[in-house]
């Protein structure tokens, strides 16, 4: 599987044994900006390992997440579990090399080595490590470790700077267990080589990983990748991010109404900066990215500041892909009121308007909810209080002066709604209160020309109707 492709070659790792976090989604999300601006590959790859705890539900999650939120990958999926021979093979080499060992200790006496070392301020060291194979019994039990270097640690991080460990801090690394299954170090540094990545982008919390992966790396003879350790996510509280913080799986910011432009544009500032720039297109993000601008301190969750961003998103939208998008939800749903040719019609009259009054696309959903609703409606509550009498035979008036139209338009509905006060006599709110409430239900809206306009002629005549005629 080795990749014989030159360039930036990227990755996102995930395992399968949950749905895709936002602090996955970020990284993912890094990964994907880095190499698309640079020309390169970004690619996919399950860490399947843990058979016990992977599924298959996991991995579909993950997957409809990273395409729901338009993170591309190239090529198809790799499996980890699937590359177990090619991860021993790696072992054996490293075997042959002097750099691995079999070790025959049993489980007491691994504890018992581990404890001396603890007392003794060091890591383990197995006495295998200098005893012949031909020592052991037969057919006994073993795992294969690696043999710990005797030196200092160092890896160049690209957001960390240089990091040093100190040789004591590294014990003798399990490679393959004595089932012959690979750990997870040995097989990353496997596929990571074999895949040609160049880069890896990932969080801080695998910073021991790395010194771990550039011991293997080296023992092969293996060109490192340049690391980038990003601070993982907080939150608000300035704590590790939680579920009780909201840390969620994509697929749940989904069905609260983000848009993916939204969620990248937001997890792309958590982390990361470029200047004073708020709001990246994908174009300008791509070429934007570097690894420079990531930042050490780690970042705090803003559910405010999401909103924010996701209102951009929302006004920066085409407005036929966010009808398009609205739709799909109510539809989804079930609450589509009207026939959905209607209601897009409708929709794409008000949209350039109404989606600069919402934050996400549930806001969306309640600001648009007049345009969606079957009529006739009962009008109830506070709503229902500006139809008195004298309100219900005003709108039947105006009912009659709206019908004589000849030109549908928002400036001449304006301009008929304030000729028909003058006429009546009356201040405008007069007029307004119960036509809001017939054209609405009392639901927030923008200006009632406005609103009268995105209905279109026949169903604003008709709710004025059905409403002066209840009288």
């Amino acid at each position: 599987m080795q990749n014989k492709q030159t360039g930036i070659v990227t990755r996102f790792a995930p395992s399968p044994t949950g749905y895709l976090h936002i602090g996955g989604a970020r990284t993912a999300l890094f990964n994907w900006l880095f190499a698309r601006g640079q020309g390169g590959q970004f690619l996919l790859r399950i860490e399947d390992t843990d058979r016990a705890r992977s599924t298959e539900d996991a991995v579909e999650k993950i997957l409809e997440g990273l395409q729901w939120l338009g993170l591309d990958w190239d090529g198809e999926p790799v499996s980890q579990h699937a590359r177990a021979a090619r991860h021993r093979a790696v072992v054996d080499e490293l075997v042959a090399a002097g750099a691995a060992f079999r070790c025959y200790c049993t489980p007491d006496e691994v504890t018992a080595l581990r404890e001396t070392a603890f007392a003794e301020g060091r890591a383990l060291r197995s006495p295998w490590r200098d005893r012949p194979d031909s020592d052991a019994p037969a057919d006994a039990p073993h795992v294969v470790r690696f043999r710990a270097p005797d030196s200092d640690v160092v890896i160049a991080d690209a957001v960390q700077g240089d990091v040093r460990w100190k040789a004591k801090e590294f014990d003798d690394l399990v490679l393959l267990r004595t089932d012959g299954a690979p750990t997870y170090n040995l097989a990353v540094v496997a596929d990571d080589h074999d895949m040609g990545v160049t880069h890896i982008i990932r969080g801080d919390d695998h910073l021991t990983n790395a010194a771990r992966q550039s011991q293997i790396y080296d023992a092969l003879g293996w060109d490192r990748p340049v690391f980038a350790h990003i601070p993982l996510i907080h939150g608000p509280d300035g704590k590790k991010l939680s579920k009780r913080h909201g840390a969620l799986g994509v697929e749940a910011y989904r069905d609260m109404g983000y848009l993916p432009a939204g969620l990248r544009n937001y997890l792309l500032r958590l982390g990361w900066s470029k200047g004073d720039q708020e709001y990246f297109s994908d174009a300008e993000a791509k070429a934007a990215f570097s690894l420079d601008g990531l930042n050490k301190a780690p970042a705090r969750l803003d559910f405010d500041k999401m909103g924010s961003v996701n209102a951009t998103a929302l006004r920066e939208s085409d407005d036929t892909v966010l009808t398009d998008a609205l739709l799909a939800r109510l539809e989804a749903a079930g609450t589509l009121e009207i026939d959905a040719g209607t209601a897009r019609e409708r929709l794409l009259a008000g949209m350039g308007v109404l989606k600069t009054r919402a934050k996400t696309l549930a806001e969306l959903e309640e600001q648009t909810y007049f345009l969606t609703r079957r009529s006739p409606f009962a009008i109830e509550g506070k709503a229902a209080k500006p139809l008195d009498d004298d309100a219900l035979a005003r709108l039947g008036r105006l009912h009659a002066a709206l019908a004589a139209l000849a030109d549908w338009s928002e400036e001449n509905l304006a301009a008929a709604l304030k000729s028909f006060a003058e006429a009546e006599a009356v201040g405008f709110g007069k007029i307004g209160q119960p036509l809001r409430a017939a054209l609405t239900g009392g639901a927030p809206a923008p200006d009632l020309s406005a609103v009268m306009l995105f209905l279109g002629r026949t169903e604003s005549l008709d709710r004025i109707h059905q409403q002066a005629a209840a009288g």
